[in-house]
């Protein structure tokens, strides 16, 4: 079993608390993605199940043992770094050797390794090049590659694509998820990009200020999140969040604006955020008036920013809309799939 439990875990630098009292559990087989903006704590929380930094508080097992005081290099873990960390002056062949070497592997079976995880990603014509002769792909496969052939317990990745061109992220996101597909191991993933973690994730853990916001499936924090930080942290373009009060059976914004509201039971004059996403708001002949502000096709979409009174709310649509900024439109948005939330932020459930 290579599952990985996180229990009460705690960092601090100084006075500084960069993780706070975090618990996850993670299945043997699952690929988990820790997600949060920059400085939430994410990478801190890698490199302690790595061993990098030490942990102030609680406990992290393997397996279900303790490793807090196991070194890096007897946890059984395989890291792969946004920078690739290569060695420069050996080849390809070699930078996927070297581990198996130090471990004094025989000979035939550091070769039966290395020929394998060349086969599963596309290696075995760049084994004897450097890595000065490789695209930023490539580099990051041979760092995968170099992962692969010590055959560890668990996956860790520190935000490994952020390096790559959109193109090429988008490439090596399907080929990790189809090398963990293959591989069925345990992975934790970091990364900041949302869109990475809603494609390739089993589970995605929110983080934000050192402290999990939600865990869960993608989809189930897509479509049922906790709070307005991971509403809008999750989903591109973010869900449209905004702030008013109950007032005759209605939402009513900030500046007068009227939205309808779903059957909940709510006070006059209860404050809330009332939120939607943007391909729950459709043009339609009837619903809430609003002016086209902005327009942007890209193809298989057409995203629309449309102004309510002095609301702006974001439409996406999957048809090839003919509108144009000025224009006045009425919105009609899905009365079930509106998201309210109390004044601190959190989901308001029937």
């Amino acid at each position: 079993m290579s599952s990985v439990q996180v229990r009460n875990v705690s960092k601090n630098y100084a006075q500084t608390n960069v993780i706070r009292n975090v618990s996850v559990d993670i299945p043997d087989g699952e690929f988990v993605i820790l997600v949060g903006p920059s400085g939430c704590g994410k990478s801190t929380l890698l490199r302690m199940i790595a061993g990098l930094e030490e942990i102030t508080d609680g406990d992290i097992s393997i397996g279900g043992s303790v490793i807090n005081d196991v070194a890096p290099k007897s946890r059984d873990i395989a890291m792969v770094f946004q920078n690739y960390a290569l060695y420069p002056h050996m080849t390809i062949r070699e930078n996927m050797e070297f581990a198996l070497t130090l471990k004094k592997v025989p000979k035939p079976e550091i070769e039966a390794k290395v020929m394998r995880a060349a086969e599963i990603l596309g290696l075995g014509d760049l084994l004897l090049r450097y890595p000065r002769q490789l695209s930023g792909g490539q580099r990051q496969r041979v760092a995968m590659g170099r992962a692969i052939v010590r055959d560890p317990k668990v996956f860790l990745f520190d935000e490994p694509l952020s390096n790559l061109d959109a193109k090429l992220r988008v490439q090596m996101r399907g080929e990790i998820k189809a090398l963990h597909q293959r591989l069925k191991t345990t992975t934790v993933y970091v990364t900041h990009d949302q869109v990475e973690a809603m494609t390739m994730a089993d589970r995605i853990v929110v983080m934000r200020a050192g402290i999990v916001e939600q865990s869960g499936t993608p989809l189930d924090l897509y479509d049922n999140p906790a709070n307005i930080f991971v509403a809008q942290f999750i989903g591109s373009p973010a869900m449209n969040i905004l702030e008013g009060e109950v007032r005759n059976g209605a939402f009513e914004a900030s500046d007068g604006s009227r939205f309808p509201l779903p059957a909940v039971s709510l006070a006059e004059g209860h404050r809330i955020s009332y939120g939607i996403r943007p391909e729950h708001i459709r043009l339609s002949d009837k619903g809430v008036a609003g002016t086209v502000h902005l327009v942007e096709p890209t193809g298989a979409t057409t995203e629309i920013v449309a102004i309510v009174g002095r609301q702006q709310l974001v439409a996406l649509a999957h048809e090839r809309l003919v509108v144009q900024p000025g224009q006045q439109v009425m919105l009609a948005i899905d009365l079930s799939k509106v998201c309210l939330f109390d004044e601190a932020g959190h989901r308001i459930t029937a």
